[in-house]
């Protein structure tokens, strides 16, 4: 028996295939915006290269900004709740999880079953999500692969005050103009964000152990000055991008056992 978690992000999709025993089978990662060919693209994908064929898959569960356009799907769940199963899956003493995708993020307080206990969310202004960062990545012309060395180096932050992710555009070329290291600017820029993100999580509270998932959480700037805003070290998983869709899976083969 196999089940499958397909994550529709805003900017990417995650598919995630486990088999009965809730080992995971492959997964894989996909840019692209939230739509049915998507989905579908990725999902097809993932079993052409697991060897699988889609009668092979007993239960499919999506979830993510796109989630309802996965027609294929035998059910959809907020990401809310497959962040939560997907991190008490992999490190069970986690009790916050904070996720930042591509355009929202959001810090979910769980329980040691991995229940949702509460959770807040900014879906509203692009500052703490991983498209500021984006946008800062074409400003900047270095890929945010190099940032979080880059920003280890900083001898100082440049401090980035605008609140607005075209502001704060506008304030980082200022300063490439005014010749700030670029290490400096990446610096604040990771800065930035991480402030953010920890003022909206603190509002929760926040409660050890921390982790922090989506994409950003592979950019280790953002990872170093967000541990520093909370006062706490921050865990995080070996394959972030994937929590939401390896939490859907579990979800999926889950219900099919409850139903069988």
């Amino acid at each position: 028996m196999y089940f499958a978690g397909i994550d529709v992000g805003s900017v990417a999709s995650k598919a995630v295939i486990l088999d009965g025993e809730e080992n995971i089978v492959d997964y894989a990662v996909m840019p692209g915006l939230p739509s049915e060919e998507s989905a579908k693209k990725i999902y097809d994908d993932l079993l052409e290269g697991s060897g699988l064929s889609a009668s092979s898959v007993n239960y499919i569960v999506a979830t993510g900004y796109g989630r309802v356009n996965v027609s294929f799907a035998d059910k959809q769940c907020t990401e809310i709740l497959c962040h939560s199963v997907g991190v008490n899956s992999l490190l069970p003493s986690v009790r916050t999880v904070i996720d930042i995708g591509g355009q929202d993020s959001k810090a979910i307080k769980i329980s040691p079953a991995g229940r949702v206990v509460n959770f807040i969310m900014n879906d509203k202004c692009a500052a703490g999500t991983g498209r500021f960062l984006e946008v800062m990545e074409g400003v900047l012309k270095l890929e945010l692969s190099r940032w979080g060395e880059m920003a280890s180096r900083a001898k100082n932050t440049a401090a980035i005050s605008s609140v607005c992710t075209v502001f704060a555009e506008t304030e980082v070329i200022s300063k490439v103009a005014q010749n700030v290291p670029v290490e400096e600017i990446i610096a604040g820029l990771c800065e930035s964000i991480a402030m953010r993100v920890a003022q909206m999580a603190k509002r929760l509270p926040v409660e050890k152990d921390v982790c922090l998932t989506g994409g950003v959480a592979r950019n280790m700037g953002v990872v170093n000055k967000l541990s520093e805003c909370l006062e706490m070290p921050l865990l995080v998983s070996e394959r972030p991008q994937i929590t939401g869709a390896l939490g859907a899976a579990l979800i999926a083969l889950r219900n099919y056992r409850d139903h069988a």
